[in-house]
């Protein structure tokens, strides 16, 4: 009975490894096609100018794509309904996105104001729950470390947005470091596996 209760066990943190690795990789993908993007088209955008389009549906996207996954990462983990935390930074990405959309109408100063109130509470968030799923699902210091610095940046951006240099280009660097941990959380994530099943 015990050892069945245990490769049950195992079997399901190998599948939620493996559902979590799966969408990290996804994460990056669209984290480094944002960066492309606003690189090639809005980099150039600082406080006080207006969003372009292109750079208003950027900026809008962003958090929005966080709440799609955030909804996907919950049902990969098995935590369904229960989680708050999650529950939560879907909420708070939602409520950014209609920051957003209201911010993209006023200055790119307004927009990182906005963006950095966000990464600064979801970072908070990544943290939390990178903390507690450290006992179920393990390799989770890369996505505690993108957490701490997600906190720091937003600080960042929010005391930066008044700021005539302040650009896109800053938030566009924050995306590609996101990536980074991502990628790194997979590769940890991966040897983590590996250990388990010997």
């Amino acid at each position: 009975m015990t050892q069945t209760t245990v490769t049950s066990s195992t079997h399901t943190t190998t599948t939620t490894s493996s559902g979590l690795r799966s969408l990290y990789l996804i994460r990056v993908a669209f984290s480094l096609i944002w960066v492309a993007l606003v690189v090639a088209t809005s980099a150039s955008l600082v406080s006080a100018d207006k969003p372009t389009v292109i750079a208003a549906v950027l900026l809008v996207i962003y958090p929005l794509w966080d709440v799609i996954a955030t909804l996907l990462e919950r049902r990969m983990a098995g935590t369904g309904s229960t989680d708050r935390f999650a529950t939560t930074n879907m909420a708070l990405g939602l409520a950014t996105t209609a920051g957003m959309i209201g911010a993209v109408f006023s200055t790119v100063g307004t927009a990182l104001l906005v963006f950095g109130i966000w990464a600064l509470l979801s970072g908070a968030i990544q943290l939390v729950v990178a903390i507690r799923r450290r006992r179920t699902v393990g390799a989770q210091w890369p996505m505690v470390i993108s957490g701490g610095l997600s906190v720091l940046a937003g600080a960042s951006f929010a005391a930066m947005s008044a700021s005539a240099t302040s650009s896109l280009s800053s938030v566009a660097g924050y995306s590609a470091f996101g990536a980074l941990w991502f990628l790194v959380s997979v590769i940890a994530l991966s040897i983590h596996s590996r250990r388990e099943r010997r």
